[in-house]
């Protein structure tokens, strides 16, 4: 999947438009996000998505897999704040909150209202904020976005700590990968007993080629120079839209009317 949101990147129809508009457009968004209600974030993710799959042209099975992924986590969450618990001496506070519930031992056991009402509010702004992070992770390459932070005056540590992490991520998932189908042709999965066997194997494994590929980048980068910066080239062929500018300001002024009107 990080193959592919890479390759994206580079290939999707707004791979022109200037990376400092995108990252401009998509971060008040978010900062808008953060304070509005469900209905005007529903309305967000909707049209983030649609500039990420209608304008951009990402594949909508690639963009639903994304989303689909973060709702997973939501659900995990959802049960703790859905379902709680009381003595049964104190079931007058929740006669308003309780929805159903039942006895157990000297507890009452509910589904409350509330919760529901707070994993709706976290299910909304976590997907309009989620549709404007995949705008940026879909449409800028990564290189792209790290040379634009630094020319807003993000600290040159930090993004080349974040280009670090990155090109290790495909590290670890090519690693991993060869070692998974190595172990697998030798029926290293075949039942539970050995596939937890192979899988701490796998473990230690990619942490001592992870860590011999690190010594090998070291020494790569001291031999060539390396004095503390980063150079990555792209090409500046990219520009800004006067259409797509006005679009997003007059949909941006309409979302602040719903939020504060």
């Amino acid at each position: 999947m990080t193959l592919q949101i890479d390759t994206l990147a580079y290939t999707n129809r707004l791979r022109w438009l200037a990376p400092e508009q995108k990252l401009l457009f998509a971060i008040a968004l978010l900062i808008l996000t953060a304070f509005t209600h469900s209905p005007v974030q529903i309305i967000i993710a909707i049209w983030m998505s649609i500039w990420t799959v209608i304008y951009a042209r990402i594949p909508l099975k690639v963009y639903l897999k994304l989303v689909y992924i973060a709702t997973l986590f939501w659900l995990t969450s959802l049960p703790a704040l859905v379902i709680n618990g009381i003595h049964i001496n104190y079931l007058n506070i929740i006669q308003e909150d309780a929805i159903i519930g039942f006895n157990l031992g000297s507890y009452y056991i509910y589904i409350s209202s509330y919760g529901i009402e707070q994993g709706w509010t976290i299910l909304t702004r976590a997907i309009a904020s989620l549709s404007c992070l995949y705008f940026v992770m879909l449409t800028i390459p990564f290189s792209e976005l790290l040379q634009t932070l630094r020319r807003f005056g993000f600290p040159v540590l930090l993004t080349d700590l974040l280009l670090l992490m990155y090109r290790f991520i495909f590290v670890l998932l090519n690693t991993a990968s060869q070692l998974w189908t190595a172990q697998k042709s030798r029926g290293g999965y075949c039942t539970f007993r050995i596939g937890i066997k192979s899988l701490s194997l796998l473990i230690g494994q990619l942490l001592r080629r992870t860590l011999e590929n690190y010594r090998q980048v070291s020494l790569s980068l001291a031999s060539r120079g390396f004095n503390g910066e980063f150079k990555v080239w792209h090409p500046h062929r990219y520009h800004l839209s006067q259409r797509y500018a006005i679009e997003a300001i007059i949909g941006y002024v309409v979302l602040i009317g719903l939020t504060w009107g």
